[in-house]
C-alpha cells in the first residue's frame, strides 16, 4: 500500500557523506526479522501491478522471507479475486487499508509528537510506532491513550536516544560548511545530476568534492521537510558512471529504480559506515523531526551513522532510496530510514542509468 498523502556512488572521483541521524536506539537482535531476500525484477513489477490494480483495496504487500514471493494482504473477497488475478500470493487480514490510514490520520491529528515515527507493517497488519527517549512520560501516556482507542491497529515501541539531525563537517561532498552523501547519478536530456537528501541541499546551492575545492555541481531543487530529496546538476563537465561504491574496490551498476517491499533485503552505501545490509520493516513511514515531519519514508534494519545521509539504499542493480536518517547500530541491527527514490526521480523528471 502506498499513501499519497503525502552511496557512496561512483560519482566520478567525487564522493559522499553527510547525515540526518535519528538518535534513537537501534533494534536488538531479537527484533530483527527473519532473513530476507532480494526480490527478483518480476517481484518489483508485480508489486507495481498490484498497486495499480488494487490501490487501497489491499492493506499492503510484503516479501515472504521463506519463499521470496510477494504476498498481498486483503480484507474482501473481491480484493482477493483481483489479487490472485495478478499472480500474487494472497493473505486475508483483519484491517483494511482504510482502517490503517484512519489510524495514521488519528495519530497525525492527536499525537504528532517530536521524537516519534510511524509506518505500516503489512506483515503484522498494524501501524508500527516508535517513540524515542525525548518523548516525555506525559506525551507517552497521550500516545498510548490514542493508540488504545484504535482497537489494536497500533503497536508502540520505545527506543532510547533521540531523533536528531547530524549533518557533519569534513570529507566527501561539501556545501555550506557541511558534508553530505550523493545517492544516485541520474540523467535528463543528456545532462548529468545526482540526487541526495533534501536536508543536505537545503544547506547550500554549490557543492564541491573537497573542503574549499572548486564547485562541481549546483543545486537545482530541494525538498525538506515533508520530503527529503534534492538534486544537484554537474557543472564541471564530468560524465560520472551510474554506479554505487561497494567500498571493497568494486562498484554496483544501477540500472533501474523501484519502491522497496516490506520483508526484502537491502544494502546501504555511505561514507561513514560504508556498505551495510538490512531488511525493510515498514513503509509509508512518518518521522516527526524537530524541524518538521517527513512522510512516505521507508524503515529498514540497516546500520548507519552520522555522515551517511544522502547515501544510497539499493538491492542488486535496483535503486530504492536516499538515506535520510538512522538510530544507529547495535551489532548488525540498525534502523536506517530512506526517502523512496522513485518519488525524487518523478519530481525532477530524471532517470538512473
Amino acid at each position: 500500500m502506498r499513501r499519497n498523502s503525502r552511496a557512496r556512488i561512483g560519482v566520478s572521483l567525487l564522493l559522499v557523506a553527510g547525515a540526518l541521524g535519528l538518535g534513537a536506539a537501534p533494534s536488538t537482535a531479537a527484533d530483527t526479522p527473519a532473513p530476507s531476500a532480494i526480490p527478483a525484477p518480476s517481484a518489483y513489477a508485480l508489486d507495481a501491478r498490484v498497486d495499480r490494480t488494487l490501490g487501497t483495496a489491499t492493506a499492503g504487500t510484503y516479501l515472504d522471507a521463506k519463499t521470496g514471493k510477494l504476498v498481498v494482504t486483503v480484507t474482501t473477497d473481491r480484493a482477493e479475486e483481483q489479487a490472485r488475478a495478478t499472480g500474487a500470493t494472497v493473505r486475508r487480514v483483519a484491517r483494511s487499508a482504510a482502517q490503517l490510514d484512519s489510524a495514521i490520520e488519528t495519530l497525525e491529528a492527536e499525537a504528532k509528537i517530536t521524537g516519534t515515527s510511524w509506518g505500516i507493517d503489512p506483515r503484522t497488519n498494524r501501524v508500527a510506532v516508535e517513540a524515542d527517549s525525548s518523548v516525555s512520560a506525559r506525551d507517552m501516556a497521550r500516545l498510548e491513550a490514542v493508540a488504545e482507542r484504535l482497537d489494536g491497529a497500533v503497536a508502540i515501541k520505545r527506543v532510547p536516544g533521540e531523533f536528531r539531525r547530524e549533518v557533519l563537517g569534513g570529507g566527501a561532498i561539501y556545501g555550506g560548511g557541511s558534508r553530505c552523501s550523493a545517492a544516485f547519478n541520474v540523467t535528463k536530456g543528456g545532462a548529468r545530476y545526482f540526487v541526495t537528501a533534501g536536508h543536505c541541499t537545503n544547506i547550500s546551492a554549490n557543492w564541491s568534492a573537497s573542503s574549499g575545492g572548486s564547485v562541481i555541481g549546483v543545486r537545482e531543487g530541494t525538498s525538506f521537510p515533508t520530503n527529503d530529496y534534492g538534486i544537484v546538476r554537474y557543472t564541471d563537465g564530468s560524465s560520472p558512471a551510474g554506479t554505487v561504491d561497494l567500498y571493497n574496490g568494486s562498484t554496483r551498476d544501477i540500472t533501474s529504480a523501484a519502491n522497496a517491499v516490506v520483508g526484502q533485503a537491502i544494502q546501504k552505501s555511505g561514507s561513514t559506515t560504508k556498505v551495510t545490509s538490512g531488511t525493510v520493516t515498514a513503509v509509508n513511514v512518518t518521522v516527526n523531526y524537530g524541524d518538521g515531519p517527513v512522510y512516505n519514508m521507508v524503515r529498514t534494519t540497516a546500520c548507519s551513522a552520522g555522515g551517511d545521509s544522502g547515501g544510497a539504499h539499493f538491492a542488486g542493480s535496483v535503486a530504492l532510496g536516499i538515506h535520510s536518517g538512522s538510530s544507529g547500530c547495535s551489532g548488525t541491527a540498525g534502523s536506517a530510514i530512506h526517502q523512496p527514490v522513485t518519488e525524487a526521480l518523478s519530481a525532477y523528471g530524471v532517470t538512473v542509468y
